[in-house]
């Protein structure tokens, strides 16, 4: 064999493993399956959601890799049990997820059967869920569902539940409230103020909220090292990225073209300490914005490194935070080792998520306690020094800025911004609170708050 084949060969060898470099067939099959089987479990015991409702919103219209596998899945639901098993490659392997109180659901990981269920911690076991939402702090509520006496914010508020704001857009809810005041709240049917959906990425500034109630107990500081024991060794590069670097999306670190797949965690059964953690350094940290994933899920993992025991981690944000601020219908969900996966998996109502906006707007005191820092509503405000692209929103802290780049907006607004349209939008200038929900169709044009907040700032 001459010279030049054997280059040729090697050529079209290394070409071949290139291509190659996708998941299997048993993988996408395992995703699939582990996606039908979270988003069933946590529809049905933290939403309280039908099969029906379930197969139309959280398993339509979405992530095209799985979208037709996911199709053909049939749930096995155990209510007594609060476990959902499905089978793939004919029958042969299961995926399980299964529902622990407060924490919502976990999916075990791929091989694990319905007897290692007791190996996943249920710190919060025999707690009873929570029943009607009690309306609070609000001193005055527009009626759920009623007709506006602003004949303006009425066109707007059932603009919302059509194609205006975007021909993707599948609206199931809207609050606009004040810390006084529910001023509009509108549901599709079947939904009501207790009903949980998923936040996806809104739940990284829910994350960044559980990080403020850290640092006011002084459990953690924003400009320390994250110090994840997997960067330990004294000659590894990652023990000079900060907390404040992981709130900033500014690690520096390797998360594949799209931060934003993590798919291995979100549906693979994956943990936290072994995805995240693992990948090493592109460029410095601080040097770069580039959204990801990995970065919210480290610095809720450098939390989990503070506390003694994995079972006082789990409880903190509940006792810390939600629990304080009356989000009682929020579940924030973890991996299988204990990990909270709050860069996406929280499920909560929209009350919860306008009473964590409606914290921030009081400067993160509650009935007089003071449960964020001082100042915290300013320093995730701030930008960060590295930026998105232009055409894009500013960031902060794990918080979007609609600043001067968007001048039909008041300069001051925030948003936590999620996957299908999930959005809440702080506004401290204008004391106001805007949420919507949905489940936007996946590769179609999305809701567009932008839009959305600037009509209902002129109806007001």
């Amino acid at each position: 064999m001459n010279k030049t084949l054997k280059i040729t060969l090697a050529s079209g060898l290394l070409a071949t493993a290139v291509t190659q470099a996708e998941e299997t067939d048993t993988t996408l099959s395992a995703y699939a399956a582990g996606y039908t089987a979270g988003f069933t479990c946590s529809a049905i015991f933290n939403g309280d959601k039908s099969m029906e409702q379930i197969r139309e919103h959280e398993l339509s219209g979405i992530y095209s890799l799985i979208a037709d596998r996911v199709a053909q899945m049939e749930p096995r639901v155990d209510e007594q049990n609060h476990w959902v098993r499905v089978p793939y490659d004919n029958g042969n392997r299961e995926r399980i997820s299964v529902w622990r109180p407060k924490l919502g659901c976990v999916d075990l990981p791929v091989g694990a059967s319905v007897d290692d269920v007791k190996f996943v911690a249920d710190p919060f076991s025999g707690h009873k869920k929570a029943g009607k939402d009690n309306g609070q702090p609000w001193k005055q509520k527009a009626e759920v569902n009623s007709v506006s006496s602003n004949a303006q914010l009425e066109s707007v508020l059932q603009q919302a539940f059509t194609k205006k704001y975007g021909s993707g857009a599948r609206t199931s809810a809207v609050l606009i409230a004040t810390p006084d005041e529910i001023i509009a709240e509108r549901y599709i049917e079947g939904f009501t103020p207790e009903t949980a959906q998923r936040t996806w990425s809104v739940a990284k500034s829910i994350g960044a909220s559980v990080i403020g109630a850290a640092v006011q107990q002084d459990k953690i500081k924003p400009d320390e090292a994250a110090g994840i024991s997997n960067w330990s060794h004294p000659l590894d590069p990652r023990r000079h990225i900060t907390l404040e670097n992981l709130l900033h999306m500014a690690s520096g670190l390797d998360s594949n073209k799209a931060g934003n797949r993590t798919d291995r965690v979100y549906m693979g059964g994956g943990l936290v300490s072994d995805t995240a953690t693992e990948t090493a350094l592109e460029v410095a940290p601080g040097s770069r914005w580039k959204y990801a994933n990995n970065d919210t899920m480290l610095a809720l993992r450098a939390l989990h490194e503070r506390f003694d025991s994995t079972e006082e981690y789990l409880k903190f944000p509940y006792k810390a935070l939600l629990e304080k601020v009356g989000m009682n219908h929020t579940f924030a969900e973890t991996d299988w080792r204990g990990d909270f996966i709050l860069s996406s998996q929280v499920w909560t109502t929209s009350r919860d998520l306008a009473r964590l906006g409606v914290l921030h707007l009081q400067q993160g005191q509650w009935q007089g306690e003071q449960i964020l820092p001082e100042g915290w509503l300013e320093y995730i405000s701030m930008p960060a020094p590295a930026q998105p692209p232009e055409n894009s929103p500013g960031y902060g802290a794990q918080w979007w800025l609609y600043n001067e780049r968007f001048p039909e907006l008041p300069d001051d607004t925030i948003a936590a911004r999620g996957n299908r349209g999930q959005f809440l939008v702080v506004i401290p200038s204008e004391n106001l609170v805007v949420v919507r929900r949905g489940y936007d169709i996946a590769g179609e044009p999305g809701f567009n708050e932008h839009d959305f907040v600037r009509d209902v700032l002129k109806a007001l």
